[in-house]
Protein backbone atom coordinates (compact mmCIF):
# COMPACT_ATOMS: atom_id res chain seq x y z
CA UNK A 1 0.00 0.00 0.00
CA UNK A 2 2.67 2.21 0.59
CA UNK A 3 4.56 1.73 -2.17
CA UNK A 4 1.27 2.40 -4.18
CA UNK A 5 1.09 5.79 -2.93
CA UNK A 6 4.74 6.76 -2.68
CA UNK A 7 4.61 5.77 -6.97
CA UNK A 8 1.60 7.99 -7.22
CA UNK A 9 3.00 11.09 -5.36
CA UNK A 10 5.98 10.42 -7.60
CA UNK A 11 3.98 9.44 -11.04
CA UNK A 12 1.16 11.91 -10.74
CA UNK A 13 3.42 15.02 -10.68
CA UNK A 14 6.18 13.82 -13.58
CA UNK A 15 2.81 13.14 -15.35
CA UNK A 16 1.57 16.64 -15.15
CA UNK A 17 5.29 17.69 -16.08
CA UNK A 18 5.13 16.15 -19.39
CA UNK A 19 1.99 17.16 -19.99
CA UNK A 20 3.17 21.10 -19.08
CA UNK A 21 5.72 20.51 -21.55
CA UNK A 22 3.76 19.23 -24.31
CA UNK A 23 1.20 21.76 -24.59
CA UNK A 24 3.96 24.29 -24.21
CA UNK A 25 5.59 23.01 -27.00
CA UNK A 26 3.64 22.26 -29.80
CA UNK A 27 5.05 24.43 -32.80
CA UNK A 28 6.97 21.92 -34.69
CA UNK A 29 10.42 21.75 -35.59
CA UNK A 30 12.51 20.19 -38.32
CA UNK A 31 14.97 17.85 -37.58
CA UNK A 32 17.77 17.77 -40.18
CA UNK A 33 19.64 14.73 -40.57
CA UNK A 34 21.80 16.27 -43.55
CA UNK A 35 25.31 18.16 -42.47
CA UNK A 36 26.24 18.52 -45.34
CA UNK A 37 22.88 20.25 -47.19
CA UNK A 38 21.10 21.65 -44.38
CA UNK A 39 19.60 24.29 -46.70
CA UNK A 40 18.23 21.44 -49.09
CA UNK A 41 18.26 18.30 -46.49
CA UNK A 42 18.28 14.67 -48.13
CA UNK A 43 16.44 13.52 -45.08
CA UNK A 44 14.32 15.75 -42.70
CA UNK A 45 11.57 15.19 -40.23
CA UNK A 46 9.15 17.78 -38.85
CA UNK A 47 7.43 17.24 -35.61
CA UNK A 48 6.27 19.15 -32.71
CA UNK A 49 8.96 19.92 -30.34
CA UNK A 50 7.61 17.39 -26.88
CA UNK A 51 8.11 14.88 -29.92
CA UNK A 52 11.70 14.89 -29.56
CA UNK A 53 11.77 15.25 -26.13
CA UNK A 54 9.33 12.67 -24.87
CA UNK A 55 11.66 10.46 -27.76
CA UNK A 56 14.72 11.51 -26.30
CA UNK A 57 13.17 10.33 -22.73
CA UNK A 58 12.17 6.88 -24.21
CA UNK A 59 15.39 6.37 -25.53
CA UNK A 60 17.01 7.58 -22.39
CA UNK A 61 14.84 4.97 -20.10
CA UNK A 62 15.47 2.00 -22.87
CA UNK A 63 19.64 2.88 -23.28
CA UNK A 64 19.52 2.54 -19.38
CA UNK A 65 17.59 -0.39 -19.03
CA UNK A 66 19.32 -2.01 -21.82
CA UNK A 67 23.25 -1.05 -20.00
CA UNK A 68 21.79 -2.30 -16.84
CA UNK A 69 21.06 -5.40 -18.22
CA UNK A 70 24.27 -6.42 -19.31
CA UNK A 71 26.17 -4.65 -16.74
CA UNK A 72 24.17 -7.67 -14.22
CA UNK A 73 25.12 -10.32 -16.93
CA UNK A 74 27.82 -11.53 -14.89
CA UNK A 75 25.56 -11.80 -12.10
CA UNK A 76 22.85 -13.46 -13.53
CA UNK A 77 25.28 -16.21 -14.95
CA UNK A 78 26.28 -16.54 -11.46
CA UNK A 79 22.94 -16.89 -10.34
CA UNK A 80 21.79 -19.40 -12.86
CA UNK A 81 25.03 -22.03 -12.23
CA UNK A 82 24.25 -21.79 -8.10
CA UNK A 83 20.81 -22.80 -9.08
CA UNK A 84 22.22 -25.76 -11.19
CA UNK A 85 24.33 -26.71 -8.35
CA UNK A 86 21.45 -26.43 -5.97
CA UNK A 87 19.32 -28.95 -7.99
CA UNK A 88 22.21 -31.53 -8.51
CA UNK A 89 22.90 -31.62 -4.69
CA UNK A 90 18.84 -31.63 -4.18
CA UNK A 91 18.39 -34.30 -6.83
CA UNK A 92 21.51 -36.34 -4.65
CA UNK A 93 20.20 -35.44 -1.22
CA UNK A 94 16.86 -37.22 -2.62
CA UNK A 95 18.89 -39.76 -4.26
CA UNK A 96 20.17 -40.78 -0.95
CA UNK A 97 16.77 -40.16 1.07
CA UNK A 98 15.32 -42.90 -0.72
CA UNK A 99 18.21 -44.89 -0.46
CA UNK A 100 18.35 -44.81 3.47
CA UNK A 101 14.50 -45.26 3.55
CA UNK A 102 14.50 -48.75 1.14
CA UNK A 103 17.40 -49.99 3.31
CA UNK A 104 15.22 -49.13 6.57
CA UNK A 105 12.66 -50.91 5.32
CA UNK A 106 14.48 -53.81 4.13
CA UNK A 107 16.55 -53.96 7.64
CA UNK A 108 12.99 -54.33 9.16
CA UNK A 109 11.90 -56.84 7.47
CA UNK A 110 15.04 -58.51 7.53
CA UNK A 111 14.43 -57.77 11.38
CA UNK A 112 10.41 -59.22 11.17
CA UNK A 113 11.65 -62.49 9.12
CA UNK A 114 14.36 -63.43 11.49
CA UNK A 115 12.27 -63.59 14.40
Amino acid sequence: MFRRILALFIAFPIGVILVAIAVSNRQPVSLILDPFKPENPALSIEMPFYAYLLGALVIGVILGGVATWMGQSRWRQTARAQGQRAQRWQAEADRLTREREAKAATGTDLAIASR
